[in-house]
């Protein structure tokens, strides 16, 4: 099990004080946090990315590019990358080129965002979102593991002869988690080429998740990856702790009643009972985190959304001890018991070339089947 933090970045006012972080001043508490993710025993950071105030990564690359000049261990990966409003060309060059910089220390999760106007601002309609997350990934991987390319789609000028720069590091491109929160397309495009999953695992009811998680693992058994237990799974989720439960709650609830995603709605009794976001004791973060796996089975990578809603940095680092010293340590090991071995373990670089150097004289597994893929024609024609 990887376990890590994702961020989306947000500046948002502090409800306690009255204060808004500057854009500088949140971007540099990512930062720190990253550092801090890395300090305290953590696997991965992950940031999204965003075009519109109040939030600020809207350029992951250079953000993960200085964190890994600042790391030597973590993963560096995304809550989200663009995949419909990118160009998978610089996409492609982007990522490759971050994979050197950090010594292979990079995967990414493609999603199409939750912001409606980001398809208008690059030049794309927002009704043809799923089309675009498909033809525009099929490219993506030949541009990863073909080094010259002729392509023609849809929704971009036709390519002859090209060839993206850097090459991916050793040869092995990034690994792929595809994320979504209601899209089965999008489980099934992870499925049809043998990629991870990402659940974002926070606004939904626990059935929800279990039943994308669930189809996704169907689908990666019948395309030929392997068994449904194999498939790569990563679930989202929000904590809030202090070591006495009640403190958690009377210190996170003005922050949950003015966060603009959930502010304003159901009561934080109401939304920890009725989603996984968990607000109490460590004991309690550890119980409710070890009971994912009885609706997804055992899975491969944990990231915990900690900084969201205004919280002051000081307090997000609070957390991040707690995590790493109280938390993860007992998860860590609760996960391995009874973890069957054939259940893959969480990807990274170098998992990546030791199964391209067993696999390199055999066909791709991927796209070989085509015929039955609901709502992939656009994928398996391009892939």
């Amino acid at each position: 099990m990887q376990f890590g933090i994702f961020t989306v970045g947000d500046r948002t006012v502090d409800p306690t004080t009255g204060r808004e972080p500057s854009e500088h001043e949140r971007i540099s508490a990512m930062v720190t946090i990253a550092q801090k993710v890395e300090e305290v025993g953590l696997d991965v950071f992950a940031t999204g990315e965003h075009h519109n105030p109040p939030f600020v990564p809207s350029s992951p690359t250079t953000m993960l590019g200085y964190i890994a000049a600042k790391t030597r261990r973590i993963i560096l990966s995304t809550a989200t990358t663009l995949i419909t409003t990118n160009d998978p060309v610089k996409i492609a060059e982007d990522y490759a080129m971050l994979q050197h910089l950090s010594e292979g220390r990079v995967d990414l999760v493609l999603g199409r965002g939750n912001t409606g106007p980001v398809y208008p601002w690059f030049g794309q309609d927002i009704r043809q979102g799923i089309p675009l997350a498909l033809e525009k990934y099929a490219l993506l991987r030949k541009l990863w593991r073909e080094d010259v390319v002729n392509w023609q789609g849809q929704f971009r000028t036709p390519l002859q002869d090209f060839q993206s720069t850097p090459r991916p590091l050793a040869g092995v491109p990034p690994f792929v988690w595809h994320g979504s929160i209601r899209s089965p397309e999008i489980a099934e495009q992870a499925a049809f080429y043998g990629d991870g999953f990402f659940a974002n695992h926070i606004f939904w009811p626990a059935s929800h998740t279990q039943k994308m998680v669930g189809y996704y693992r169907e689908r990666f058994e019948y395309y030929g990856h392997g068994s449904a237990e194999q498939a790569i799974v990563g679930l989202g989720g929000q904590v809030f702790m202090r070591k006495n439960s009640q403190d958690a709650v009377k210190e996170f609830r003005p922050y949950f009643d003015n966060a603009p995603v959930y502010g304003h709605g159901p009561s934080l009794e109401d939304f920890t009972e009725q989603t996984p976001l968990t607000v109490g004791s460590p004991q309690q973060i550890i119980d409710r985190t070890l009971g994912f796996r009885d609706y997804v089975g055992n899975y491969q990578r944990q990231l915990f959304l900690m900084d969201h809603a205004g919280l002051p940095l000081k307090t997000v680092l609070e957390q991040l001890d707690l995590l790493g010293e109280e938390v993860v340590p007992v998860l860590r090991r609760e996960f391995a018991q009874n973890r069957s071995a054939a259940v893959p373990a969480g990807p990274t670089h170098a998992s990546l070339v030791a199964e391209a150097a067993k696999t390199d004289a055999a066909a791709p597994a991927s796209g070989s089947r085509t015929g039955a893929a609901s709502g992939l024609s656009a994928s398996a024609k391009l892939a």
